[in-house]
């Protein structure tokens, strides 16, 4: 959890949170005000955050604009990151979400960065002038799950979107100056589209070109429609040398300026660096990753959270 919402939370007793509390790693440090609750798809079925039957909802700003008044009164002079939760606050009314951010900068004097999560589906239909709006109203930051660009991969995971949406979508945030953090799930195509996956993953990178790539490798979760298939062998996993040899392919086709990394406990190995700097170095440490045997890296298991 991060810091300043547990002391928030355990100080302050107006302070609300609904759900499971999720956010990326690179917002650790961040105050977390919730802005919604659950994701409006909430479809994906390699996912379990959500299934439990958290319905999506966007909060009154109201509410919002309360807890960080109280958020400011307590921390006010620490907070320099902010994380609007949950799974999808990118999908508010546009004007409601400038409203929130416009209220944090007024708050928080040192604040530097305000992020979201965000799906391309939801996005989209804000255009470039919406994600203009929004980034002069503060929104600095948006982290969206990619998972992959290949259309069929996006179909059977029931993403909701597809790969023009997903460009459409990453362009806007770019063009307007919006930090774009990518994620892409590895072996998520599972045996039968790890080729398609690596492939089409990479033509929808390169024509976006985001800030950040960062990669998952693909671990089945509880309550999840995809551990299912797994189980039944309906869905067959890449063992680590196939995910290996998927992140190679990717990185190989890679051709852009964006910051990748595999920061994440799923991953076999931990690969980073600036592309295109960082290519060959990457693909060398693959290249000895794939050196080793299978049992030498971790094993299966289910996830739980």
């Amino acid at each position: 959890m991060c810091p300043i919402l547990y002391c928030l939370k355990n100080s302050v007793p107006k302070m609300r949170y609904e759900g499971p509390i999720y956010r990326p790693p690179s917002e650790a440090d961040s105050l977390l005000i919730q802005a919604t609750v659950g994701c409006p798809n909430n479809c994906c079925t390699f996912c379990m955050v959500y299934k439990d039957g958290i319905k999506y909802k966007v909060r009154a700003v109201e509410d919002i604009k309360e807890d960080m008044r109280e958020a400011a009164e307590r921390q006010g002079e620490y907070v320099r990151t902010l994380f609007f939760p949950a799974g999808n606050t990118i999908a508010m009314k546009t004007e409601e979400l400038c409203e929130i951010c416009r209220y944090a900068k007024d708050l928080f004097p040192h604040l530097e960065r305000i992020t979201v999560y965000g799906s391309s589906q939801y996005i989209a239909p804000k255009g470039p002038e919406g994600m203009k709006k929004l980034a002069e109203a503060g929104l600095s930051r948006i982290h969206v799950g990619l998972e992959s660009g290949d259309d069929e991969v996006l179909r059977l995971i029931q993403k909701g979107t597809d790969s023009q949406k997903q460009i459409a979508a990453g362009k806007y945030v770019m063009e307007a100056g919006i930090e774009l953090s990518l994620y892409v799930i590895l072996g998520i195509g599972g045996k039968e589209r790890t080729h398609q996956h690596a492939v089409e993953t990479t033509s929808v990178l390169n024509q976006i070109s985001p800030d950040f790539i960062r990669l998952r490798t693909f671990v089945p979760k509880i309550n999840t429609p995809l551990l299912k298939e797994v189980l039944d062998g309906t869905f067959e996993m890449l063992c680590p040398h196939d995910v290996l040899r998927e992140t190679a392919e990717i990185i190989k086709r890679l051709n852009l300026n964006s910051y990748l990394t595999s920061d994440h406990y799923t991953n076999y190995i931990n690969i980073e660096g600036q592309l295109p700097a960082a290519k060959e170095p990457m693909l060398q440490s693959i290249k000895a990753a794939l050196q080793k045997s299978e049992d030498q890296f971790r094993p299966f298991f289910v996830g739980d959270q």
